[in-house]
This record gives structure tokens, C-alpha cells and sequence, in this order.
């Protein structure tokens, strides 16, 4: 019943945290939770971010010698993989090993967020582009996590075998079933922490700080803060290249920044804020809106597209707001300044990503296999 399983953009070991390796590392659990037994079939990296031809030649050249030797290695495995489930594909990162594979051995072939890019067809990326587009008609399913990638999918080759999934979490880690920190003894471990005065809530955010979107982001998070009445007292969790941008943006705010933290650091810092928020500029949907949520955080959140959009109920778990730093501001402010509401929302929140569980995914995830014979 093994399932092979390979992210072609960012390895699941990757050092570099993000919200994709997170997800990728989900869907593993997913899996395994659904009692698959999935594998990593391979590690190599399709990934060409500069719109090099001949970089783009190599990347094609090698996954069809990887995956020759791949159909040799599985047919041979005692437990031969039952399907092939690629993680994250586009034109940057396209798949030059799954099709192969799966066309060799009779697999079924599934992507989990899949985008189509025909504009890139022509241009510096065109190779790589051609290959995710041979790929994404290939597949047997593909499972639609960002509703955006939806309508290209669909034009290219219908719409009946798109799987809307939407992102998901293990709440357990976050709830309390997995031993989540103390709500109580969190806020005052985070409070002596930033300092402040103690009444004032608490504002949580974090992210990487790195150039580009990132950075952005938190430039229109402190431009918003700079604005808001409540100033609630702001905490930072984040690290990377882009630091000392950061703390420019919030100079003279009173920001606590309290770097990087690991997975159980992190559970703690949502357990001890009042509410989270996050631009969310250029981001495809957002994991730590559900995270947050799960910790039974209201959350302010950038009304930025329908990815970010579906990660929230807007008005029930959270506020949907423009980016504008005035509405982003008053958006802050209205959770801020009323405890009552944050208490609902929050607990709204909690239940919310519930319905965005682990098991909840393992169940569909194994349902679809089982409709492809797998």
C-alpha cells in the first residue's frame, strides 16, 4: 500500500523553514495517517528561480536518468509503491521524474498544488513551464490547495479530476491534545517577556524575514501599528537576512523581537498572545493564519486573494482586512479593543481549525487513492 512521494521545489528535510515545507511534511503525515506508507522516492531539486535555458536542459536531462533508475529500483522494492504523489509544482519547479516513473510502472499520478502558467511558455522559463504543463495533464488527480490555481487548471484540461483541499494542520499540537502550553502560564511567561504594561493585549506575528514579499509585509505591518489607537503591545517572532530591514520598519514602536524559535517555541508564543496578524503580501495562502487559529487566536489577516481568503472565516475567526495601513490599522483596533469579541473569535478560531485537521485530510487524501485503484 506504499504511496512514493516526492517535492520537487524544496526537499521535505530542507533546512530552511517555510510554510511549503511545512505543508509537504503534512501531506507525509497525511498519508501515514492514513495508513499509505509513504516513502521519499527522491530528493533532487527542480527548482531554477533565475530563467536559465540550459540550467532548465540539466534539471530535464537529470530527472530522466534519476527516474530510469527509480523504475528499476521500485519495481524491485518488496512493497512496490501502489501510486506517485508529487508535492508543489510549476513552472519553476517543475516534475521531470513523477510522469516518467508513473508511466513506466502503471502508477497513478497525482499532484497536491499544482499552477499552470501559460504565459510562461515563451519566455525564459519555457522548458521548465512546458514540462509542469506535460505533468499537470498527465495527472490522474490533482489536489487544488490554492483556489487561484483553479481556473488555469481547469482551461487546460477540465475541471473533473481537480480535488478541492483545502490547507490543513495538526491541531493537535496546538489545542491542548498534544500537551500545548498552559493558555495562562504562556501569557505571562510572554508578557515578562516583551515587558509593557500588562493590561495591554498582546499582538502576535511571525514570519521569516528575508527580501522580497517577506519584507514588505512586515513594512506594512509597522506602517499599519504606527497608525493603530490600541497599540497593543507588539511581539516578533523571525529571523533572517533581512533583520536589520525589519527593525528599521519598527523603530521607535516598542517591538519585542523575539528571533527564531522551533516548532514547541512557537506553540508558546501563540499560546501567550491576544490575537495575530499579517499582511500576507504575495503569499499563496498563509499557514500560520491556521496555526494562530488552532491556538484559539483571532487573527487580522491581508485581504490579499482567495488563498489567504479561505484561510479564515472573515468576520467569525478573524478580520479579512486591506492592505491600506489606516483599514489594516482600525482592523487591529477592533479586536484590540475588545476583549469580549477577541474571546469569541478566538474560540470560533479554535474550532475553525479543527475542521482543517490532520485526520480530516488523511480521510480524503485516502479516498481519493482509493478511487484510483490505489
Amino acid at each position: 500500500m506504499s504511496i512514493a512521494f516526492y517535492a520537487p521545489m524544496k526537499p521535505l528535510d530542507d533546512p530552511r523553514p517555510s510554510g511549503d515545507r511545512t505543508l509537504g511534511r503534512l501531506l507525509f503525515a497525511a498519508l501515514e495517517a492514513a495508513g499509505r506508507a509513504p516513502f521519499i522516492a527522491c530528493r533532487f531539486k527542480s527548482r531554477d528561480g533565475r530563467g536559465d535555458a540550459d540550467r532548465q536542459a540539466r534539471i530535464a536531462a537529470i530527472g530522466e536518468k534519476l527516474a530510469d533508475r527509480l523504475v528499476a529500483r521500485l519495481a524491485r522494492r518488496a512493497a512496490p509503491p501502489r501510486a506517485w504523489l508529487t508535492y508543489h509544482l510549476y513552472y519553476k519547479a517543475p516534475d521531470p521524474i513523477g510522469p516518467r516513473v508513473s508511466a513506466a510502472l502503471g502508477l497513478p499520478y497525482v499532484i497536491a498544488e499544482a499552477s499552470h502558467a501559460p504565459a510562461r511558455l515563451p519566455g525564459p522559463w519555457a522548458r521548465g513551464a512546458a514540462s509542469a504543463q506535460r505533468a499537470i495533464e498527465q495527472a490522474d488527480r490533482i489536489l487544488t490547495l490554492n483556489p487561484v490555481d483553479a481556473p488555469a487548471l481547469t482551461a487546460l484540461r477540465g475541471g473533473a479530476d481537480l480535488v478541492d483541499f483545502p490547507p490543513f494542520i495538526d491541531a493537535r499540537a496546538f489545542d491542548g491534545r498534544l500537551g500545548a502550553p498552559d493558555r495562562s502560564a504562556a501569557r505571562a511567561a510572554l508578557s515578562r517577556r516583551i515587558g509593557g504594561d500588562a493590561a495591554r493585549p498582546i499582538l502576535l506575528t511571525a514570519a521569516m524575514m528575508r527580501p522580497g514579499a517577506k519584507l514588505r509585509s512586515y513594512q506594512a505591518l509597522a506602517e499599519a501599528y504606527r497608525r493603530s489607537r490600541a497599540r497593543p503591545r507588539l511581539a516578533i517572532v523571525g529571523d533572517g537576512p533581512a533583520r536589520a530591514e525589519v527593525e528599521a520598519a519598527f523603530a521607535g514602536l516598542g517591538a519585542a523581537f523575539l528571533g527564531a524559535c522551533d516548532a514547541e517555541g512557537l506553540r508558546a508564543r501563540y499560546a501567550g498572545a491576544d490575537l495575530f496578524a499579517w499582511p500576507a503580501i504575495e503569499e499563496a495562502f498563509g499557514m500560520v493564519f491556521l496555526e494562530a487559529q488552532a491556538a484559539g487566536l483571532p487573527i487580522v489577516a491581508g485581504n490579499t486573494g482567495a488563498g489567504v481568503a479561505r484561510m479564515l472565516r472573515d468576520g467569525e475567526t478573524g478580520l479579512l482586512a486591506p492592505l491600506a495601513p489606516a483599514a489594516f490599522a482600525g482592523a487591529i483596533d477592533a479586536l484590540a479593543e475588545d476583549s469580549a469579541r477577541r474571546a469569541r473569535m478566538g474560540a470560533a478560531a479554535a474550532r475553525f481549525a479543527r475542521t482543517r485537521d490532520l485526520d480530516a485530510a488523511a480521510r480524503r487524501l485516502d479516498a481519493v487513492l482509493a478511487e484510483l485503484g490505489a
